[in-house]
């Protein structure tokens, strides 16, 4: 069997990164190179420190590529930036109040349709939601973006498993991060992680609109935009300024999710953005240990609500253990080829098939 970089590459994604992500994700990968049964590559830490904290990473990474059928030797190298050579740090201040725009609801360059994922209420799993629809798109071929507008409590960073600090050469564009064929941008790359963001009204609208305009976000075929829980300023002022293709609502079954569920329909409404469709998460739980099925939150709640409101109903997303153990570890589910991806993967196709992303 031939050798190839996809192979190679797919062997050093499964190899994880102390503080979540792998390899690939978290673009340490340098100089791969494939010549018959032998392959290169090094592996680039941050700093020196970060390289010494790496060597069982190193050793599991030459396991990993070893254990490709047809690699005979196996050569890798740890090495790490000097100071000099680390992304240069966005010099712009983040949180200005918002600039006057001028024509109502504008496009983002390069990128053909926005989606909003949003819920009335927190804890129902709109992020986890957000960056597996992102992660299945991908694996689908589209050209996927994922903007994290939560400001408050940004969450993308550590469920993507991406740490870096993002590059403004120039101090004005800022440059994305990549993670399983998403590109990605959150504020929570800007600070420090355990760091507060209090801010009022008019610096959170201005955030918001740099990290959609001062992003370069290329070429996309959807950007997720996954919103902070409520219908306050965020929710607003992207209704105001973005052009949005639509939303996605994200409920439990149970009622009182479904209330505030209500209030998100409501809002968008009277925003004029179109309601793409409803999604019912945490719908099922399956005991991993006897296998027994149960509805904790209830279940079939938001396809009821759906129907009576006249809304698509875009599927049930279960709850399950290897969803949040993913999340946490920086790879969605959605990336892998575990069993829980495939509902994810529907979730996905149906949007694809219904020409909305």
């Amino acid at each position: 069997m031939s050798v190839s970089r996809e192979l190679i590459m797919r062997a050093l994604a499964g190899v994880a990164l102390p503080g979540g992500g792998d390899l690939v994700s978290r673009d340490l990968i340098r100089a791969l190179t494939v010549e018959g049964g032998l392959v290169r590559f090094v592996i680039e830490a941050e700093s020196p420190e970060a390289a010494r904290a790496l060597g069982p990473v190193q050793a599991a990474a030459e396991a990993a590529v070893r254990a490709v059928p047809g690699v005979e030797t196996v050569q890798a190298v740890l090495t790490a930036h000097g100071p000099a050579a680390k992304p240069a740090a966005p010099s712009l201040k983040i949180g200005q109040h918002p600039t006057p725009q001028q024509g109502g609801p504008q496009k983002v360059s390069g990128v053909d349709r926005i989606i909003a994922v949003a819920s009335g209420k927190g804890g129902v799993g709109k992020s986890t939601v957000s960056s597996n629809l992102a992660a299945a798109l991908a694996r689908q071929g589209r050209r996927v973006g994922l903007l994290d507008a939560d400001i408050y409590g940004p969450s993308q960073p550590r469920m993507m498993g991406v740490s870096k600090r993002p590059a403004s050469p120039d101090g004005k564009i800022i440059e994305p991060l990549q993670a399983h064929g998403v590109t990605m941008m959150s504020i929570g790359l800007m600070l420090k992680e355990d760091e507060a963001v209090i801010w009022r009204g008019p610096m959170i609208m201005g955030a918001l609109q740099q990290l959609l305009g001062q992003v370069a976000w290329g070429k996309l075929d959807v950007l997720i935009i996954d919103l902070p829980p409520g219908t306050g300023d965020i929710q607003l002022s992207l209704a105001q300024r973005t052009q949005l293709t639509g939303a996605l609502v994200v409920s439990t079954p149970q009622d009182v999710a479904l209330l505030d569920a209500r209030k998100a329909l409501d809002m968008f409404a009277k925003l004029k953005v179109p309601v793409l469709g409803l999604i019912e998460n945490m719908s099922t739980f399956c005991c991993p240990n006897c296998g027994h099925e149960t509805q904790i939150f209830g279940h079939g709640g938001v396809k009821a609500e759906a129907a009576k409101l006249g809304l698509p109903f875009l599927g049930e997303l279960p709850l399950a253990l290897s969803v949040r153990m993913a999340g946490d570890a920086g790879t969605p589910i959605a990336a892998t080829d575990a069993p829980e991806a495939e509902a994810y993967a529907r979730l996905a196709r149906g949007l694809t098939a219904g020409g909305m992303a």
